[in-house]
């Protein structure tokens, strides 16, 4: 009985697909929907038809009800039978027709109308069962299906006409614009889905702040941090850091500010699918950093690029599929957001994280720390600013300046305790005291007359206290003193100490010579047998990384170091010893004091650290240990100002702001503009913005003209443009530009002498004093066409003949100009030999001050060719310039290049690797880090994974670099002409 309403319900199906199929392909704003088709309802032939199926269905029926005698029975057995076989063929197709993939384009309307004969059809409906079947979303219970049909449902021509009507009122209110919206809709829904599911499959978001569980795991394994310190948590937890507001945090040192920063740094990365920017104070901070998250970049998918010294691409490519970590000196930092803003692009950057947010204060580089941190503040609304610093005074300053809240606590996951050493007895530092001390206990070393005279401050016995099972660094005002008191201890240290660690300091001592070329320092080559070493900018940059790690090993048990180390890498000890409280003649700051004795404790390793001043009796201690921290001040008016005029230059140049009334609206948002009654008490902002712009007009880098109307707009020069694209100081942008444009009067193209002395670094001249005898000698050696480009210069064979010989010279020379090109001339036998070691005993200089000077000088020397890109009279510099950055950076023999670009792989090492059959990037990328560190001498497992993880960054950072050129190439243009 159900077979002919089956097919029926069938063809309409069909039918109606047809409809909808022929709808979707029709245009309907404000047309007939159904267009041709109404004229179904008026075919009365069809529905005759129809109206005599249904009447020969329901004789059918009513002859099925009489009884039935054997012949009946036999012959309502076999239409029972064809019924069923045919149910099953017009189940199937009815199915396969519902189920076609192209009724997914029907309308919404329809698909519901679908839907309804799809249930009314479906096996559940014939079959006799207690669950409710579902038609039309109506329920309707298993008694009303049982009930005669013709009181159930109507005749077919009446469901059909109905059907219809009810499909063309539906579809007839949905408009094209609904239609689209509708479709659009699904689509993105979909899509959504579709990426939670595959992004929750891989990485769950949430369970760790936000982030997926993997970076726990990856925090736990890669840094051995199993849990969070309470404060983390709390600081993770906070409503501006929820809400995404900018944040300053302080704690002492060694609290674990750094984790926070990262986890930070990562949800910005993985939740939000932004870039970010780390700033810290050194190169040495920016390789070290990037090696320790190349690893986390590879496992979660997002690049870690490098800006530092010469190294950084400016503007940065875009990236489509991945996010980046841009890892930055100050400097390279400031460079970067101007070329983002430049480009309309800084929205891209969704967090900035300032590491020393305290270095605002300090000198040049705080004012271009400001200039940054003001131009994200002025133009991205979006980006959130956190900054990292020990106690500042003056906290409040900054939190207005970065409109941001503040977090303050003083945890230290080991305890320090502070204590001054005053001739024989030591004091413990308390606040809580009248006078912040109290006594401690007295000293009672059994001294030889010898020792009391070589040592009467009691070094030797102190360390010895701690030595070698645990470790101790011991301040010093200079560099001598760091060696001296390195060899002294070592001097008096028991036998027993050449015993311990034998084996490691063996290899440590083969790994200096390697790194010397044979040569290895004469002091260290007589204290690290005894693990005492020595650490100040006189090392090398590959010495100084042989020296930490073996620190960090526990090879070496005592460092003698500078100031410096307490700003740079984490070097925790058990004791800190403050051998005076003087750097050089210059009496320490607080903040630096609390830098210092903030290495002592090791957590995880010691249960307390300590540190000891030694004071003499007259020096004045009440402003050092007691006394707050001092406060931070801008510094955009340090050296006259010049930081102001940087920023004023820059801010024209980049268009963010050109007429004085702008001007003086964004240095109202600056920490100068916040402290002006302190940092500029005798002019307003309004006078120094004034005096700043005629101050450039006068050196030719801005202009103005009036828009024909009281104020006036300000442009940029040619020459501005290049001085501030090219971060070129403002002192030296003339005098650099005259060096140019009259090096290609006679520029020396038979040898780099010419270029390498136009990218002498000028601000480096005043650090070192010709040997003129020396000078004389290397001038000798020259070529006829190297002295001609000398005496050119200003420095003729003459000159330096009288100089060398000690007599008078009767003519005005420039001094500045012969002291430059004496420095050129250590950088030129530094490219030629490569060896730092014999530059440095030929010229006399130590091997540290030479590769300062090289550092520098790549450095520079990428800020000329930014600046000649600028200027096109100087376009013969670009090609030329380009080379010799790339060799002042690395200055290695050619084929150790590729693998120094490794972020802190350093020469020794590179020569290392190179031996070992590693000798390009792609091989160390692909290098098994347990093989590595079995093959390469001295090198340990850890240090091989982030080698080899930071390997793989760096390749795929070249290769999306390449891949995003193939794409813009490839790309229509889309201002093509039509």
């Amino acid at each position: 009985s159900f077979l002919v309403p089956t097919v029926m319900v069938t063809l309409l199906c069909c039918w109606m697909y047809i409809i909808a199929s022929r709808l979707f392909d029709y245009r309907y704003d404000s047309e007939d929907l159904f267009g041709d088709y109404d004229s179904i309802l008026g075919d009365s032939s069809f529905l005759a038809k129809l109206d005599d199926v249904e009447t020969s269905i329901r004789k059918q029926e009513d002859l099925g009800s009489a009884p039935h005698h054997s012949s009946d029975t036999r012959r309502s057995a076999k239409l029972n039978e064809s019924c069923r076989e045919n149910n099953e063929l017009t189940d199937s197709l009815l199915t396969d027709c519902l189920n076609h993939d192209l009724l997914i384009h029907l309308p919404s309307s329809q698909l519901v109308l679908q839907q309804g004969v799809s249930d009314n059809c479906s096996p559940a409906h014939v079959e006799t069962t207690s669950t409710p079947v579902v038609i039309n979303s109506k329920r309707i219970s298993n008694t009303e299906k049982d009930r005669p049909a013709s009181k159930v449902r109507k005749s077919i021509t009446d469901q059909l006409k109905q059907a219809m009507l009810n499909n063309a009122s539906a579809v007839g209110t949905i408009s094209k614009k609904d239609f689209q919206k509708e479709a659009v809709v699904t689509k993105e829904i979909g899509i959504a889905l579709q990426a939670e599911n595959s992004f929750n499959s891989e990485t769950d978001l949430g369970p760790f702040f936000g982030l997926p569980s993997k970076v726990k795991d990856l925090i736990k394994k890669l840094k051995s941090i199993d849990d969070l310190y309470d404060w983390q948590k709390i600081c993770l937890n906070l409503e501006s850091v929820q809400q995404r507001k900018n944040l300053i945090y302080s704690l002492p040192t060694s609290g674990g500010k750094t984790l926070v920063a990262e986890i930070l740094i990562l949800k910005e990365l993985l939740c939000r699918k932004k870039d970010a920017l780390l700033i810290l104070p050194y190169i040495s901070l920016v390789q070290e950093k990037v090696r320790g998250l190349a690893s986390f970049g590879l496992e979660l998918d997002f690049m870690v690029e490098e800006y530092a010294g010469s190294k950084g691409r400016f503007p940065p490519v875009k990236k489509k599929a991945r996010r980046s970590l841009y890892i930055t000196t100050i400097e390279k930092g400031h460079s970067l957001v101007n070329s983002l803003i430049e480009t309309n692009r800084l929205d891209s950057i969704g967090l900035v994280v300032v590491d020393e947010l305290h270095m605002l204060g300090e000198g040049s580089r705080g004012a271009i720390l400001e200039m940054t941190l003001a131009k994200v503040l002025y133009i991205s609304k979006e980006t959130q600013i956190i900054g990292m610093s020990a106690t500042l005074n003056n906290i409040g300053d900054l939190q207005i300046f970065l409109k941001a809240d503040n977090y303050t606590n003083d945890f230290r996951p080991v305890q320090l305790k502070e204590y001054v050493k005053l001739k024989d007895t030591i004091y413990e530092v308390d606040p809580k005291e009248e006078e912040c001390f109290k006594f401690s206990r007295l000293l009672n070393f059994k001294y030889s007359g010898s020792l009391q005279k070589m040592d009467p401050d009691h070094i030797v016995a102190l360390v010895t206290e701690v030595i070698p099972v645990h470790s101790c660094l011991v301040f010093c005002a200079t560099k001598k003193n760091c060696e001296n008191v390195a060899g002294m201890i070592c001097k008096y240290l028991a036998r027993d100490f050449l015993r311990h660690k034998e084996e490691e300091k063996s290899m440590l001592l083969a790994a200096l010579r390697s790194s010397g070329n044979g040569i290895i320092c004469p002091v260290l080559q007589k204290t690290v047998p005894y693990g005492v070493a020595y650490h100040h900018s006189g090392l090398t940059s590959d010495e100084r990384k042989l020296v930490e790690e073996a620190y960090t090993s526990q090879t070496l048990c005592l460092l003698a170091c500078t100031s410096t180390l307490a700003a740079g890498i984490n070097l925790p000890a058990r004791r800190v010893i403050l051998r005076s409280p003087y750097v050089a003649t210059d009496f320490l700051k607080r903040s630096q004091y609390k830098q210092m004795v903030g290495r002592a404790g090791r957590a995880g390793i010691d249960s307390m650290g300590e540190s000891i001043l030694i004071l003499q009796e007259k020096d004045k201690l009440s402003n050092l240990v007691c006394a707050p921290m001092e406060n931070c001040y801008s510094n955009l008016m340090h050296g006259e100002g010049r930081g102001l005029l940087s920023l004023i230059l820059s801010l024209v140049g980049l268009n963010i702001t050109l007429t004085l009334e702008k001007m003086r609206e964004f240095l109202s948002g600056t920490l100068l503009g916040v402290q002006e009654a302190h940092v500029s008490p005798d002019r307003s902002l309004v006078v120094l913005v004034e005096q700043s712009v005629e101050i450039l007009r006068k050196e030719g880098l801005i202009s103005s003209s009036t828009d024909g109307q009281v104020s006036a707009i300000l442009h940029i020069t040619k020459l501005g443009r290049a001085t501030y694209k090219g971060s070129v100081d403002l002192t030296y942008s003339n005098v650099l530009y005259r060096d140019l444009s009259k090096g290609l009067e006679g520029l020396l193209l038979n040898s780099f002498l010419h270029l390498v002395y136009l990218v002498t670094p000028y601000d480096m001249v005043p650090h070192c004093k010709p040997d003129w005898m020396i000078y004389y000698t290397q001038f000798a050696m020259l070529s006829s066409a190297e002295q001609k480009m000398l005496a050119a210069l200003g420095v003729p064979e003459s000159f330096l003949a009288r100089k060398a010989a000690g007599q008078s010279v009767k003519k005005a020379w420039d001094l500045e100009v012969a002291s430059r090109l004496y420095l050129a001339l250590v950088l030129y036998s530094l490219l030629k030999e490569t060896d730092l070691w014999r530059v440095s005993e030929r010229f006399q200089l130590t091997r540290g001050f030479v590769q300062t000077l090289l550092s520098s000088s790549s450095a520079f020397c990428s800020c000329v060719l930014h600046f000649t890109e600028e200027m096109e009279e100087l376009w013969p510099f670009k090609a030329l310039l380009a080379e010799l950055t790339r060799r002042l950076t690395y200055c290695v023999q050619a084929e150790l290049i590729p693998l120094m670009e490794v972020a802190g792989v350093m020469e020794a090492r590179a020569k290392q690797l190179y031996n070992a059959g590693y000798r390009t990037l792609t091989h160390l990328a692909n290098a098994d880090p347990s093989l590595l560190a079995k093959t390469v001498e001295n090198l340990f497992k850890g240090q091989a994974n982030q080698i080899v993880a930071s390997a793989k960054m760096l390749l795929q950072e070249k290769a999306e670099a390449l891949q995003e050129e193939v794409d813009d190439l490839l790309t229509k243009p889309a201002d093509l002409p039509t």
